[in-house]
């Protein structure tokens, strides 16, 4: 099984561990080892050494008093004997403490120390003995050469002596740089074995995620350049290879959604051809509508007309009644026609799209209102402060004004002068990145339970005998604000009579314009 990108650095960085653990752990044998012999040589080799030669001094100080005080039997010459002997007591006990547990040179002190005993108890002491203070003697030939040849003794000794501690430091120190000689060959191992665990962790780097990545990464490039049909081959670590098969995997969905999707569109081209090729029958509809069939409405109304002038005085009442009835009702047919093709033609016949004025749009839908407007005595209240500039089509935006100012003017409270109030605000929330603007009046209201149904075509709450129109007005309203890209309702909470509200999209163009000079609008007063 091939191993994960993690799992190759974890062997690298598991065998570069237990190279660094091997080099410190053999590293600290070799600095203890260090330190012992370095502390054995110093501590106490060399001091043992020293010690010897103090010993060696004393003894020799010993005989060269004891033939001082023979010659001249003075006894001056006794001190430095005396002297030498308690030197040489405290170099012995030095070397046995510096030595303790190394039998072959307290052997060699044991040696020595006996010799001393027995040149003393043979030579010196008699010799000592034997002479008067003042009056020197004159040491035999025999005895002075069995005194010489015992200190010889205790000589070749010292020899042996300082040839064993020669020997001892000497291999001190070559077991000194011995060790020395290991502790560098490791840590010169150790900086080989990081290198080599550098260049082999670039290696598997290379190999297992650079290369593999770099394959994939171009082979997503050329499927991405639009060559949907080449496969993904998954190589290198196990993780890896996993990534590249889900890249695969992608691949194909995305070969098989393009398929569905190049299908669907081909479905699409062959919808919209049908559209537009309904649309064409619907814009020569609207043509007919315009103008053959608003013909002869207008010839039913002429003639009907004409009848009543004619004949009116040889007709009855109810002849002339009948006539009225078919006059309404082409009119109202010619409403509902024109009507009709101005709510078809919202956002689809002559679109404009410039920066829109909403004061000016409001400023034309009061001057098409203007004889509403005195003929009811209503007062149009606009905000203090100028309407923005947006996007859209100053002449939908003229009459999505006209319409909610003349419905507020139409549905008004009998007695009651139409009261209506136009306002502005910046929306929050749910609203923001809109304007949002209320146009609230005092009429009659709409109940709560009609709020969505009177957005709807040809909706109408009331009969024709108290209100005229079509019901196409509010549901007019509805497609332009939506056109533009806002939402418009009714607030419920306005309990003073009707209020609506709509929103259109903020725009990175807009900007207040300068305040009107007309704030107020009653009857035919500015």
């Amino acid at each position: 099984m091939r191993l994960t990108v993690q799992g190759w650095q974890n062997l690298v960085l598991s065998v570069m561990g237990v190279v660094v653990l091997s080099g410190a752990v053999g590293g600290a044998l070799l600095m203890s080892r260090t330190d012992q012999v370095s502390g054995e040589l110093i501590d106490h080799i060399q001091p043992a050494r020293v010690a010897a030669y103090e010993l060696q001094a004393a003894l020799r100080d010993q005989e060269t008093a004891v033939r001082g005080y023979a010659i001249a039997a003075d006894a001056q010459f006794l001190a430095p004997y005396q002297e030498g002997q308690r030197n040489e007591a405290a170099s012995a006990q030095v070397i046995r403490d510096l030595l303790a547990g190394h039998d072959e040179f307290i052997g060699d002190l044991d040696a020595i120390e006996r010799a001393a005993l027995e040149w003393r108890a043979g030579y010196a002491e008699p010799l000592i003995a034997s002479v008067t203070p003042g009056r020197p003697v004159v040491v035999d030939s025999g005895t002075a050469e069995r005194g010489k040849g015992e200190f010889d003794g205790l000589r070749t000794l010292f020899d042996v002596q300082n040839a064993h501690l020669g020997q001892a430091r000497n291999a001190a120190i070559d077991e000194l740089n011995w060790v020395r000689h290991w502790r560098d060959g490791v840590l010169v191992a150790m900086v080989l074995a990081f290198f080599v665990m550098a260049v082999l962790l670039a290696v598997v780097v290379r190999n297992a995620v650079t290369r593999p990545l770099g394959r994939l990464a171009a082979s997503c490039r050329r499927i991405t350049d639009g060559n949907f049909g080449e496969r993904i081959i998954p190589q290198g670590p196990s993780d890896i290879r996993a990534i590249a098969a889900g890249v695969e995997d992608m691949r194909q969905r995305i070969v098989e959604e393009l398929a569905v999707s190049q299908a669907a569109r081909d479905s699409l081209d062959e919808q919209a051809e049908e559209l537009r090729r309904s649309n064409a029958e619907l814009e020569q509809f609207a043509y007919v509508a315009s103008h053959d069939l608003q013909e002869p409405l207008r010839k039913v109304a002429s003639f009907c007309q004409l009848l009543e002038k004619r004949y009116g005085d040889k007709l009855d009442e109810r002849g002339t009644e009948y006539i009225a009835f078919a006059v309404d009702g082409a009119k109202r047919m010619q409403v509902l026609i024109n009507d009709l093709l101005t709510f078809s033609r919202v956002g689809r016949l002559n679109a404009t799209h410039t920066e829109v004025d909403l004061d000016a749009a409001l400023e034309s839908a009061l001057k098409n209102l203007a004889a509403a407007v005195d003929e009811s005595g209503a007062q149009v209240i606009r905000p203090p402060e100028p309407l923005p500039l947006v996007d859209g089509d100053p002449t939908l935006l003229a009459m999505l004004w006209q319409n909610l100012i003349g419905n507020a003017i139409k549905f008004r409270r009998e007695g009651v002068a139409p009261g209506v109030d136009v306002e502005c605000r910046e929306g929050s929330g749910e609203t923001a990145g809109y304007w949002v603007f209320t146009v609230s009046d005092n009429g009659i209201g709409i109940g709560a339970e009609f709020v969505d149904k009177v957005f709807v075509i040809f909706q109408r709450l009331h009969g024709r005998d108290a209100y005229s129109g079509t019901g196409i007005g509010l549901a007019l309203c509805k497609k332009i604000v939506e056109h533009h890209g806002g939402l418009i309702w009714i607030d419920t909470s306005y309990t003073g009579g009707t209020r609506f509200v709509f929103t259109l999209p903020i725009t990175p163009a807009t900007e207040p314009n300068p305040i009107p000079e007309v704030v107020v609008l009653e009857g035919h007063r500015e």
